[in-house]
């Protein structure tokens, strides 16, 4: 009972943190976009975001747009410079939707394991309230459901600990592939317009 008390305590902490990440991952990668195809200068755009240490679609224009200003400085400006800053771009995507998918595989475990952890509990509780029948003369079912009720409970609170995590597991999911998406359209915009930068 306490080890589902625990992970339904520790699953609503991450259903509500993740949540919130998510939630500005998308308000700020909405924003920076806005601002990207408001027609600002580029060397601008990589100061304002560089000073911020931004996150997210962000940083991975920071990663493409610092490499290929790198190539740029020294002279190698070239369909090379563009694939480098590409590379770089796709690290930096990898490692923010590493960081957004962070602590979903908990809520998957939580939610896969914690029926069958409920379940052993009742099994146990039944077989000790059958159990404790052999000490009577005369069984009868007002002696044996009070323990078979409690031992229903650990089904309910391995549900109750299970189907938020299940739930909310799906949903952030889905919301990190939609994010992926936005960012990864962004990388191959990004390098378009890098390519026709070197007239490609």
């Amino acid at each position: 009972m306490l080890i589902l008390i625990l992970a339904s305590i520790w699953s609503w902490l991450i259903i509500f943190s993740k949540g919130n990440i998510l939630a500005k991952a998308q308000k700020t990668a909405k924003k920076f976009e806005e601002h990207f195809w408001s027609g600002i200068d580029l060397n601008k755009l990589y100061q304002q975001v560089n000073n911020n240490k931004s996150s997210g679609i962000a940083r991975i224009f920071t990663a493409g747009f610092s490499e290929f200003q790198r190539k740029k400085n020294s002279g190698q400006i070239s369909i090379n410079s563009v694939e480098s800053a590409d590379h770089a771009m796709r690290v930096a995507l990898s490692r923010e939707i590493e960081s957004l998918e962070s602590q979903l595989p908990t809520l998957a475990t939580i939610g896969s394991t914690s029926p069958y952890i409920g379940l052993f509990g009742t099994v146990i509780g039944i077989m000790l309230s059958f159990h404790a029948l052999s000490d009577v003369t005369q069984a009868t079912i007002a002696l044996v459901a009070p323990g078979i009720s409690e031992a229903l409970i650990a089904t309910a609170m391995g549900l109750f600990a299970a189907i938020p995590a299940v739930i909310f597991y799906n949903r952030y999911s889905d919301k990190v592939e939609r994010i992926y998406s936005q960012y990864d359209a962004f990388k191959d915009e990004f390098s378009a317009i890098l390519h026709r930068q070197i007239g490609e």
